[in-house]
C-alpha cells in the first residue's frame, strides 16, 4: 500500500475513533450522530459531506453485533482523495 493510502486509512481510523469515543461519553452527541450522521460529521470535522456519500451508523446491543468491513484495499483515486480530505468511505 502506498504511503498516501496508508495516511488516508490512518486518518479514517482516527476519525472513527474520535466519533465512537465521543458517542460513548456524550449521549446527546450519540443521539445526534445516529439521527443525522452527515450533520454530525460536518460539525465534528468542519467538512462538507457530498450528497452522494451515504453514512450509516449502527449501534450494537447485547443481541446484535455489527461488523463493518473496510473497503477493498484496492481504493480508487477518488476514494483516496475523499479519505485524505476527511470524507471517509470506510469508518
Amino acid at each position: 500500500m502506498s504511503s498516501f493510502a496508508e495516511t488516508a486509512m490512518q486518518r479514517a481510523e482516527d476519525m472513527r475513533r474520535h466519533l465512537t469515543d465521543k458517542a460513548s461519553e456524550d449521549m446527546e452527541f450519540r443521539s445526534f450522530l445516529t439521527s443525522d450522521p452527515k450533520a454530525a460529521f460536518e460539525q465534528e470535522f468542519g467538512i462538507s459531506v457530498p450528497d452522494d456519500l451515504n453514512i450509516e451508523v449502527h449501534e450494537s446491543n447485547p443481541e446484535t453485533l455489527h461488523l463493518a468491513l473496510p473497503t477493498s484495499p484496492q481504493l480508487t483515486e477518488k476514494q483516496l482523495e475523499q479519505i485524505a480530505g476527511g470524507l471517509c468511505c470506510c469508518l
